[in-house]
């Protein structure tokens, strides 16, 4: 049974709707991320839930009880801002004190529990430190310690990691995950970084226009996106609109101008109801008439331009259905303007809507 639920909620700003017949649901002890571009919907769908804004439609639930009308600081919610939002002039000690000040938690209750927070985010012996001798990643546990010291119903990271520099997001994650998983602690995270969110969340929920394009498992997102817009966020920048389709079983028969493709359905994918094929640079395979037999799910082009990546080269192809981009590892480079073709493997070739 979900712990959190949105149903149908709308929410506006003068009039112009950011969710509308928004729904959503979160299962205890897991962490659901947000993910999408900028203006999708994903920040006020945590506002939302924090109790920052008000909805002008729908319900929302927590553990069976509405919270809908529930003002924020009546909600045991812990929230990790962006910019950390602590007290400069509180040592770290009474950072992640001051939500138990407030709820008049104090003596040894407040001591032991705010010591082993911070043994619990790797700070144990900064109590006294202030948050200016702090570095970036420390000042992000104070916050997560100070969210989490409270015992909240609900943890909520609003961007945590995008003022930190690359190599502290990857350490920073990996410790905001661990902590999840070690408390149990249902937990919303919001981001429009997706390798962020792939790599700690239970589930990802991709964000367009205020509506949710698909909820799932990061690794079935990662290779089986269900609509054109999931597929070119995640890195798909391969498509061909195909004029018709039929279904035999698990096989799909596709064609496009005088061209035959095949796709299959199968474990994991879903059912795929599109017509337009997606798939990724590296899925690609290229060679040269001699090496490659014309016949379905094959083109015949042209080496449009050649760059080198490091490891492999990437090429732009120029075929009768359009260019198409294929990374590959090869010791001799293909010549602009030389004669290839382009393999689309039936298992990679994934059908959107």
């Amino acid at each position: 049974m979900a712990m959190l639920t949105l149903e149908n909620i709308a929410v506006a700003y003068d009039q112009q709707y950011i969710l509308k017949d928004f729904n959503l649901s979160v299962e205890k002890g897991s962490l659901i991320s947000l993910l999408g571009p900028s203006g999708c919907g994903k920040t006020t769908t945590l506002r939302l839930i924090a109790g920052f804004l008000e909805a002008k439609e729908g319900k929302f639930a927590l553990n069976g009880k509405d919270y809908t009308r529930v003002p924020v600081n009546k909600r045991n919610f812990g929230f990790v801002f962006q910019s950390y939002a602590l007290f400069p002039h509180l040592s770290v000690y009474d950072n992640v004190a001051f939500g138990l000040r407030l709820r008049k938690v104090s003596g040894a209750e407040l001591d032991r529990r705010v010591r082993s927070m911070l043994d619990v985010v790797n700070l144990s012996g900064f109590e006294q430190r202030y948050p200016k001798e702090l570095s970036g990643g420390q000042r992000q546990r104070v916050a997560i310690a100070r969210a989490l010291v409270i015992e909240p119903d609900l943890l909520l990271f609003d961007e945590p990691l995008s003022n930190l520099d690359a190599n502290l997001r990857v350490n920073m994650r990996v410790e905001i995950r661990r902590i999840q998983q070690e408390l149990g602690i249902t937990t919303v995270y919001v981001s429009h970084d997706q390798e962020e969110c792939f790599s700690i969340s239970d589930q990802v929920a991709i964000m367009n226009k205020g509506i949710i394009e698909q909820l799932d498992r990061p690794s079935t997102i990662f290779k089986y996106p269900k609509t054109e817009f999931v597929a070119r966020f995640i890195g798909f920048t391969n498509f061909i609109t195909f004029d018709r389709r039929q279904d035999h079983g698990s096989e799909i028969e596709l064609q496009a101008g005088t061209h035959v493709f095949r796709a299959v359905q199968g474990p994991g994918r879903g059912e795929q109801k599109g017509q337009k094929g997606a798939i990724r640079p590296d899925d690609l395979r290229l060679g040269t008439p001699e090496e490659l037999d014309a016949g379905p799910n094959v083109l015949t082009g042209r080496v449009k331009v050649s760059t080198f990546l490091g490891r492999s080269y990437q090429y732009v192809i120029e075929t009768e259905l359009g260019d198409f981009t294929a990374n590959q590892e090869m010791e001799q480079p293909y010549a602009s303007g030389q004669e290839v073709r382009v393999q689309f493997p039936v298992e990679k070739l994934i059908l959107v809507e």
